[in-house]
């Protein structure tokens, strides 16, 4: 786009992606990999409230100075749970009005909880919140420091492909119709009508969608587990929005939960312009975020932002819409025994993902990529073969 390349969707990595880290590393790009700081804030009662460093967090308009000792327990105990999935029947709001009390839950989690998962937000576990407290609390004094690769991660895409075309790998584009099963064993799978035949085949895609591919009751496995959606509009600006906020939670009547202004954690020289995404969840097809045209969401989406940021719409120089409705994991009380493992009922027939132990008790792109790591050993270690 313009002569550089974004994601759909927004992306970074954080210092604990250790398997990620070491794959950019290995395939030569440790050099674009850089460290930034995500500067975040809340938008609320009509105002940013930076939310940085210790100082910002104490001048948090709702908070009194007992919410914030509260909150500062709260995220320490929760570092302290060597296993999350011991809170797995455990609610994330009776989690936190237990341990950090109304005023923290109603002002600070509640809002979160209720963009990222919306009608389902009172049924999340605790064992997901605790694992993304432990991700996203590894702040120094002065804030987060998260990773980007400089040029964006189409790098890394790139790297993999050559990679595994220089291995003797072949990347096939398409839509798969059809995992081929006979005899109890995946033979291969069918891509518009052609059939490629194969010793194994690996399921990277969402439960849901297994039941157009393969007869799941051979699979012996149960698969409730609920995604949602996500709406995620990527603007072209011709000037800045927030003084130097990347991150935004937002607590207003807005149909989206957050802001991300991807030119104040990257150089905006990277560009030649300012880019934004703006994102919302949805928990069904049903939601008119999945059902609106195109058009009328980036609308809709425009009227809230200049409602939060008069003027926004005089710099909106163009806008596109990346929409899916299997974007991830609803991470409900009981999940833990949803967890899907790599092997199924049917030989050869394999599923990695983000379904997958790796990922659990929340999602990340390490660990996806790990969950394909661990898929691949039982793969190897069932054959015989040793690396």
């Amino acid at each position: 786009m313009n002569g550089y390349h974004i994601e759909k969707y927004y992306h970074h990595l954080f210092q604990s992606d250790i398997a990620l880290i070491s794959l950019i590393h290995e395939l030569g790009l440790g050099e674009r990999l850089e460290w930034f700081r995500g500067t975040t804030g809340y938008f609320i009662n009509g105002r940013i409230n930076r939310m940085n460093t210790p100082l910002e967090i104490l001048r948090y308009e709702p908070f009194s100075l007992l919410d914030v000792a509260r909150l500062a327990f709260f995220v320490l105990r929760s570092k302290m749970i060597k296993d999350p999935g011991e809170l797995d029947d455990v609610t994330a709001k009776e989690w936190i009005l237990e341990n950090a009390g109304r005023s923290v839950y109603e002002n600070f989690f509640a809002p979160l909880l209720a963009s990222k998962f919306g009608d389902s937000s009172d049924r999340v576990s605790a064992a997901w919140l605790v694992g993304r407290v432990t991700i996203r609390s590894n702040r120094g004094l002065r804030g987060e420091r998260l990773g980007y690769i400089r040029g964006g991660f189409q790098h890394l895409i790139d790297a993999l492909a050559k990679k595994i075309a220089g291995n003797g790998g072949i990347i096939r584009h398409g839509t798969v119709d059809r995992i081929l099963v006979s005899g109890g064993k995946a033979r291969g799978v069918r891509i518009g009508g052609e059939t490629i035949d194969s010793d194994v085949v690996i399921s990277t895609v969402s439960p849901h969608a297994l039941f157009s591919l393969v007869d799941v009751l051979q699979l012996g496995l149960d698969l409730d587990v609920r995604y949602q959606g996500t709406a995620c509009v990527l603007f072209g600006l011709s000037g800045k929005v927030m003084d130097d906020t990347y991150w935004l939670n937002i607590k207003a009547d807005v149909p989206f939960g957050a802001v991300i202004e991807h030119t104040n954690f990257l150089p905006v020289s990277d560009y030649g312009e300012h880019l934004m995404y703006v994102t919302a969840y949805f928990q069904d097809e049903g939601s008119p975020l999945c059902r609106m045209r195109d058009s009328e969401l980036i609308s809709t989406y425009i009227d809230g932002l200049e409602g939060m940021f008069p003027g926004f719409r005089d710099k909106v120089k163009w806008a596109r819409l990346a929409r899916s409705s299997e974007t991830a994991p609803v991470y409900e009380t009981g999940y833990r025994k949803k967890v899907l493992p790599y092997e199924t009922g049917i030989r050869g027939l394999y599923l990695a993902g983000m379904f997958s132990g790796a990922n659990y008790p929340e999602r990340s792109m390490n660990g996806s990529l790990v969950a394909g790591f661990e898929c691949a050993d039982i793969i190897l270690a069932g054959a015989g073969i040793k690396y």
